[in-house]
Order: structure tokens, then sequence, then C-alpha cells
């Protein structure tokens, strides 16, 4: 008798910030027979997904700019076996013997939607606060593949809130946030099964 089960996909997760995207990622994933969370690489020793990854059981690496750039951190992803690279508000580019290595495997989370709002320097409060500036009437969250230029990889996904006038930064943030919560964990779901 053939087995048809689907073969364990394994993720990792980069991320600079507090790591709620992270967490509920792992939260989503906890118990699939389909994705496997091996780690979370981290670029900044103050973020607060360290602490999550510590409290999930999830073993974390902290990496310096050096070993990104020397390909240190590439052959630990490669190392682990890794299937698919998730950047859940990681900030820095990514160099392209990452994108060679996993074509079309590398997927972000924008909080905007692109091409509006992206590039260099937009991310977090930059974005949600030029949102507000430019009297948008929308804003929300994009997903997409990661090539070797900021925001401007293949768009996958894409959902949307209304702006109203007296929205604050932080309340186009709120909003966008639980878009990120609901939707970014099983885009990748889908991603991974097909």
């Amino acid at each position: 008798m053939l087995n048809n089960r689907i073969p364990l996909k394994s993720l990792v997760i980069f991320a600079s910030g507090s790591g709620s995207n992270a967490e509920k990622i792992f939260e989503y994933f906890k118990d699939s027979t389909v994705v496997n969370i091996t780690h979370i690489f981290c670029n900044n020793p103050d973020a607060g997904v360290i602490s999550r990854a510590e409290r999930l059981g999830i073993p974390c690496t902290i990496f310096t700019r050096a070993e990104y750039k020397d390909g240190t951190v590439l052959k630990k992803i490669q190392s682990l076996n890794t299937d698919w690279v998730i950047l859940a508000g990681f900030l820095w580019l990514i160099p392209k013997e990452f994108i060679q290595a996993y074509p079309q495997k590398i997927v972000n989370l924008h909080p905007a939607l692109l091409p509006k709002f992206g590039g260099k320097g937009m991310y977090g409060h930059f974005v949600h606060e030029a949102v507000v500036e430019a009297q948008e009437k929308e804003s929300g969250i994009t997903i997409h593949f990661v090539n070797e230029h900021y925001d401007e990889g293949a768009i996958i996904f894409q959902s949307s809130f209304p702006v109203l006038l007296t929205d604050t930064a932080d309340d186009v943030a709120k909003k966008g946030q639980v878009l990120e919560h609901r939707d970014f964990p099983r885009v990748i779901a889908t991603l991974v099964k097909n």
C-alpha cells in the first residue's frame, strides 16, 4: 500500500522585533502534520521574539551582520534541511545567495498594500504614519515572495481594511495586526501544501 502522507515541510522564521507574528505562526502549526517550525533567526539581541522563542521552546539564533553576509547564517539554515524561510517582521534586505538557495521559498509580510508604502525604511510605524499622512481610505497587508529588492517580490495575497479620517498611525497598526495574525499563517499553510 502506498503512503499518501504529505512529507513534513521544515520552516524557519526570521524576525527583528516583538515576534507576535512568529508566535501566531507557531501556534497555527503547533499540532501540524505538514509543517515543522524548526528555528527562529534574529538580528536584534534586544528583540522580544527571543523571549517568545524561549517560552515556546523554539531554538533561536541571534546573528550579526557579518555572519549574515559571510554565509554563516545561510549555512545554518541549510543544515536544518529548511524548505521555507518566513520573514515575520525582519528588517534587513535578503542577500541574493539566500534567494538563489530558496527561489520562491522566502515569504515576507508587509504592513501595507504594496506597491504603495514599500521600500527601504518603510516598516512598522513608518508605514502606518505614511498611510495616515497620505489620507489613504484603506490600508492592509501584503504577503509576497522575496527578491533582491525591498518589497518588490511577486504578491501572493493582500487583505485590506478601511482607514478613517480619525485614525491615528496606532489605530492603523492595530487594524493591520488583526489581519496579519489571521491571514499570514493560513497563507503560509496554503503555500506549503501546494
